[in-house]
């Protein structure tokens, strides 16, 4: 009986280090569950990746020049919290980036500016509510 007992508990530990296992797999595929942050969070740790989610500030300039970087923007966003920023997008312009009603973008902040390297635009729209555009950077 002793034997059986112990051939159970063996059993049940490399049951529970298999569930540990998968566990652990299916959160680092699939587990992206990083919040949206603003500038002033992002800024506090210079280099690491955040999403942070804001308006695009039409008063101030949107550069953007094909002719000398076809991938390059620069623009102000105002955060969740009313900070307003300078990102600078290593990509091509977002189509209608103008007419989004919120942009959310992953990237770090490096110096004064927030580089990002993805953005996702939520655009109005009459006909669907939540239609959204995506640019990545190449």
């Amino acid at each position: 009986m002793i034997q059986r007992q112990d051939f159970m508990k063996r059993t049940h530990i490399i049951l529970l280090i298999l569930v540990a296992a998968a566990v652990t797999i299916i959160v680092s595929m699939f587990g992206d569950f990083s919040t949206y942050e603003t500038f002033a969070s992002a800024a506090k740790e210079p280099g690491k990746q955040y999403h942070v989610i804001g308006f695009l500030d039409n008063s101030k300039p949107f550069v953007y020049n094909p002719e000398v970087d076809p991938n390059h923007c620069t623009f102000y966003v105002k955060d969740k919290a009313g900070n307003l920023n300078k990102v600078i997008f290593n990509g091509a312009k977002p189509t209608d980036i103008e007419k989004s009603e919120q942009i959310v973008m992953t990237g770090s902040m490096q110096g004064d500016a927030f580089r990002c390297h993805k953005i996702q635009m939520k655009c109005p729209s009459k006909y669907q509510n939540d239609q959204v555009a995506i640019g990545n950077a190449s």
